[in-house]
């Protein structure tokens, strides 16, 4: 029987990118989102994909839902209908918060909360349930928690508040295992929030700082979060996959 991945925020960027590489290692892929048409799509690219069979001689499957991962209910609902799950991955985002300290609403500070802090929390404990106990979480965090970078405040305090949690559920809740990725700058969707040119002229810069020398792609990060699920020895880590731009930084 193939190993089951299921991909919280699986629809686009980061998420459909692990989703590929996942249904290509023969794991049997399960994908959420929010956006009905955005799922449609995803399901259409992953079913063009063959995961080799397994020993067994079956092949690696895609499926999907529509899910809010910040809904608890309908997220609890979601995987009580799934049976065995060995690994979760939770991918999803939400509002940027971003922008001067000063100016940062309230509001947005919730809505990011609601959209990281509180989907990763809601998908673990709802997904603890149907986990095999030799299985994986893995969060995908940003590089923004440590970076230090003006503008940043409320991406920091959301994305930080994700990666705390990796140790202290490591061991809480062992043998299951839970690992972050903590990308750099990705050019994923999560940036069309910027007009065109704010966008081109972030990345012309972070490419110009990073060690690098170029902005991550969301296979990068999806190479590693493979890494992740798949080496059972690992736990309690947030790996970093920015370029080296911390080594820029001096962080």
């Amino acid at each position: 029987m193939n190993e089951r991945v299921v991909i919280v925020g699986g629809t686009s960027g980061i998420g459909l990118e692990t989703a590929r590489r996942q249904l290509g290692a023969g794991r049997d892929v399960v994908v959420t989102g929010r956006d009905p048409e955005r799922l449609r799509a995803a399901l259409a690219d992953l079913a063009d994909l063959a995961g080799p069979a397994a020993t067994d001689g079956t092949a690696a499957t895609a499926s999907g839902s529509v899910v809010d991962a910040r809904d608890e209910t309908a997220t609890r609902e979601f995987f009580a209908g799934l049976g065995r799950v060995d690994h979760v991955v939770v991918a999803a985002t939400g509002s940027t918060a971003a922008g001067p300290f000063r100016s940062v609403t309230t509001d947005a500070l919730r809505e990011a909360s609601e959209g990281k802090l509180i989907a990763h929390s809601l998908t673990a404990r709802a997904a603890l349930d149907v986990l095999s106990p030799t299985g994986s979480i893995t969060f995908v965090t940003a590089a923004s928690a440590g970076a230090a970078m003006p503008g940043t405040a409320g991406l920091a305090a959301v994305n930080a508040s994700v990666a705390a949690m990796v140790p202290v559920l490591a061991v809480e809740l062992a043998p299951v295992r839970f690992n972050a990725v903590s990308p750099g700058v990705v050019d994923t969707p999560w940036w069309d929030w910027m007009d065109e040119d704010a966008k081109a002229e972030t990345f012309a810069a972070y490419a110009k700082s990073t060690p690098a020398g170029r902005c991550g792609r969301p296979e990068d990060i999806a190479d590693a979060i493979s890494f992740l699920v798949g080496n059972s020895f690992t736990t309690g880590i947030v790996l970093t996959v920015d370029g080296g731009a911390r080594l820029a930084s001096g962080a």
